[in-house]
């Protein structure tokens, strides 16, 4: 295989991110050769954005049916995610899903059954943000034993605002059975997954969320969550829609470091000795170890991540290039994110992993008085949204 021909299914704003820079052919090795969509003006939008040399499909079965086309990008609501992707898989697409990988980890665990049946195809996920070389530095610095032993993380990640209007533009949005969850599934799946791809996984969850909070949805607006590790540290996770001005401050917190990304930046102190040698030698009163800001060579960049990953899979596909994002890790930032939905609807402590059927049952008690909204949908600007 000298190219990997691309189709795109679903042609709404992210879909639309995809097809800008596939078809300007900046992906080397990659053709985009087809559009899919159920919804026919997304279709003729497309076709008059992009030109008419493309496959235009109102079915996936068209798409998978189609032995022209190699691979697919679904950028499909949540639900429809790892459905897509299974029957993909089994018409011998490589798959590259947005996320999240799913709306719930039963869904998912099954899709990366599903997955191992086919080790010659290729299954991975749009979490841009691992691309970031900032957030890429954090997990070298954790893993290199550079801030010791974890002792406290701290994510407040609030600059995700949405009117009104954003929910408006889609009946399926913000609501139990089109959507599946609110900030957590829709805007906070590349924060959860980069927190346990940096940190790990927890133990256990406290999660304290907000329905409807501020905002005429079913879903959850406003989220606070306490998190446990299997060594004693702790973690908490602060975010909403409906905040503004927002915040975005990552900490990490070590027994002998301490990592802070912010407003772009990352920065790093490092104490000379570690905590807990200092806290069982040290015979003063109100000493503390010596503390170094180091500046660590590193450049922000979220706006390239898509393409990058993007690349990735082709180069995985063509090259056997390893992945930066596989599918199969995809159930993980979800599951924190379930565990949060969980602990909140039956207020108490949710352990990890946690009972996926329970979790399934709770759900689909909430799609089941979920009332999807007759709007005129819209396809949005997504520039600096993901």
């Amino acid at each position: 295989m000298e190219k990997v021909r691309i189709a795109i299914i679903g042609v709404g704003n992210i879909g639309n991110l995809h097809a800008g820079y596939l078809s300007n052919n900046e992906i080397k090795g990659a053709e985009l050769v087809a559009f899919c969509d159920i919804n026919p003006d997304k279709l003729v939008v497309a076709k008059r954005k992009y030109g008419e040399n493309y496959k235009f499909y109102d079915s996936v079965q068209q798409v998978l049916a189609d032995e022209a086309i190699d691979a697919v990008i679904i950028s499909t609501p949540h639900y429809d995610h790892p459905v897509i992707a299974m029957a993909a898989l089994k018409a011998g697409k490589h798959v590259l899903s947005e996320k999240p990988a799913g709306v719930y980890t039963k869904k998912v665990r099954e899709l990366i059954e599903e997955s191992k049946k086919y080790p010659e195809l290729t299954f991975a996920l749009m979490y841009n943000q691992r691309m970031n070389p900032t957030y890429r530095k954090a997990k070298e610095l954790v893993e290199a034993g550079e801030i010791g032993e974890l002792r406290r993380t701290n994510w407040i990640i609030t600059n995700w605002y949405r009117s009104q209007s954003y929910y408006n533009s889609g009946g399926w949005r913000a609501t139990w059975a089109g959507e599946g969850g609110g900030v957590l599934l829709n805007q906070d799946p590349h924060q959860l997954d980069l927190w346990q791809w940096i940190c790990g996984m927890p133990k256990r969850v406290m999660g304290f969320a907000y329905f409807g909070k501020l905002r005429d949805v079913e879903v959850e607006t406003d989220v606070t969550a306490y998190v446990e590790y299997a060594n004693g540290a702790t973690g908490v996770f602060v975010t909403t829609t409906t905040e503004t001005p927002g915040t975005n401050r990552f900490e990490i917190v070590g027994s002998k470091g301490k990592i802070v990304i912010e407003d772009n930046q990352l920065k790093f102190w490092q104490t000379r000795v570690d905590e807990a040698e200092w806290n069982a030698t040290y015979e003063g009163g109100f000493g503390e170890p010596e503390v170094w800001e180091i500046k660590v060579p590193t450049t922000f960049d979220s706006a390239s991540g898509h393409s990058k990953v993007v690349q990735n899979f082709v180069n995985n596909i063509l090259t056997g290039e390893e992945l930066k994002s596989p599918g199969v890790e995809g159930i993980n930032g979800l599951m924190i994110s379930n565990a949060i939905h969980l602990s909140a609807w039956q207020e108490r402590w949710v352990d990890l992993p946690i009972d996926e059927d329970l979790f399934f049952e709770e759900l689909q008690k909430r799609i089941a008085t979920s009332k999807l909204k007759t709007v005129e949908e819209k396809v949005l600007d997504t520039e600096n949204t993901y």
